[in-house]
This record gives C-alpha cells, structure tokens and sequence, in this order.
C-alpha cells in the first residue's frame, strides 16, 4: 500500500495563508458591513438583510446594473472577433512575428490609470488632439463632456484600444498550435479560407477563446480606472457604470452596509455570469 507524504502540504500552506490574507478576510469584513449599520467609533446595528433588500428594490442599482451589462456586451461583441481577425491576418513566421507580437503586447503594459488620462487628454472638444480634428477639422460636432453618446463612444474605443490585444495574443497562441497537416489536408481537398477556419482554426481555438471571453467578460464587467478617469461617470451619470456607482456609495456618501451588500451582489453576479459562459462553451466537451 502506498504512503502519502503530508509533508507537501508545508509546501503549499504559505500559498493558502496569502490567499486567506489577501482574499477570505476582507470578504468577511464585506460581509459583516452588509449585515450591519454603523455611525463610527466601531459602534454596530445588527440589519440582517434590509441593505441587500434596499440595493434589490433601487431604481439607482437597476441603472448602473443595466450600464454595466450594456458596456460589457459592447466590449464583447468587438473585441473578440476583432482580437481574431488581427490574430489571422499576423504573419507565422519570420521576421515580423516578435515585431507584432511586442506591439500587440504594448497597449497592456500601461497603467489602467494613465491609460484613462491619456485619453482624456486626447479626446477633449477643445485640446485635444482627437477632440479638436473632429470638431474642427472634420466638422464632427463631438464633446463627450456633454455629450452622452460620445462619451459612450469614447469609453468604448478606448477600452477596445487597451485590450483586444489581450484578445489578439489569446487567439494566435491558439492558431500557431494548430499543426501544419490540417492546413495540407485542407488544401489538398480544396477548402475555402472560410472552411479552414469554420472547421479548423475556429474549433482548435475554442479553449483559449474561452479563456479569452472569461477574461474580458470579468474585466470589463469590474472595470473602473479607467472610465472612471476619462469621464467620471458624466455627463449626468450617463457612463456611470456599477462599479463607479459602488465607489460613489462607499466613499463618497459613506454608506458602508448598503455598499457591502452592493459589492456582494455585484460578485455574485460576476461569479453566476462567469459560470454561464464557462458552462456554454465547454458544453460539447463535457458531453
């Protein structure tokens, strides 16, 4: 009969004890604020579940919820087919590749919150190098300090300029794993470009499609540097997204139950949506 060793788990609790630190204790902490009403001086009111009640029952969460939902939606359905038809069209070999590879790559290496100042800078009506060629050059009549669809428009192209490389990388690690025989199969039967990729490229990069959805669908739907800095969450509350509106609750008015129990909806949400996508797109697998 064979032994185990328990001395492996000495290995791996440091590991357990960061997680608990950095993860399990400041949930709790959310925790105990959603069940509780404070004025200070750690003095606590027992509320049981009257604040998740009161987020439920908000028009103001219902609001920021749908932004959320729409920007996220958004963000999907340009990012990932756009991320894959970068991915195809980038050379296999030679030269080029470390050179595309490094410029792709680029747009994440910034900051979240200099990405969002540098394209407030850029995109301001009158300063702005953005701004001003389309007001007054192109003749666009365009301010997304006042204006709500430009401003959505701008959180959006930014966002799209910031991570569908994310996206790009994902799905050409996908595509260069993809061994040379099918593409000779391929084209020995005369396959279309569409056909190599309906039957070939696209289900051999499912798994990192996935990953690359999964990704973009948690960051995008938890975003907050940087809409935040471009805009925040103006004009009106207009790109008010949830995760700004949690911030609003939680630091600006100081209601730290009702923003607990927000930010535990929202992370159960998060987690429910998560595990939808998850479960869609491994369905064939599993069967």
């Amino acid at each position: 009969m064979k032994t185990e060793n328990q001395k492996a788990w000495f290995f791996v609790l440091p590991v357990l004890l960061l997680v608990a630190f950095n993860a399990l204790i400041p949930m709790m902490t959310v925790v105990n604020y959603s069940v509780q009403e404070t004025f200070g001086d750690n003095v606590f009111f027992w509320q049981g579940l009257d604040w998740f009640e009161q987020i439920l029952r908000s028009d103001r969460f219902h609001a920021a919820l749908g932004r959320q939902f729409l920007f996220t939606f958004l963000i999907l359905i340009i990012e990932v087919p756009l991320g894959i038809a970068i991915a195809l069209s980038m050379p296999r070999k030679g030269f080029w590749v470390p050179v595309c590879l490094v410029l792709m790559a680029l747009p994440m290496l910034i900051p979240w919150n200099v990405v969002g100042a540098m394209w407030n800078i850029f995109t301001l009506p009158d300063i702005g190098l953005l701004g001003y060629f389309l007001n007054h050059t192109l003749g666009i009549n365009y301010d997304m300090t006042q204006d709500p669809i430009a401003a959505w428009v701008t959180i959006i192209t930014m966002d799209v300029w910031h991570w569908t490389s994310l996206v790009v990388l994902l799905s050409y690690a996908g595509l260069v794993s993809i061994p040379d025989a099918y593409y000779q199969a391929a084209k020995i039967d005369g396959a279309s470009n569409w056909s190599v990729f309906r039957y070939i490229q696209l289900p051999k990069m499912k798994t990192v499609l996935t990953i690359a959805i999964l990704l973009r669908f948690m960051d995008s739907f938890n975003i907050y540097t940087e809409p935040f800095v471009l805009t925040g969450g103006g004009p009106g509350n207009s790109t008010t997204l949830l995760s700004i509106d949690l911030v609003k609750i939680a630091l600006g008015q100081f209601d730290l139950g009702p923003a607990a129990a927000m930010s535990l909806i929202y992370f159960a949400i998060t987690l429910l949506v998560s595990w939808l996508f998850y479960t869609l797109m491994t369905k064939d697998d599993q069967n």
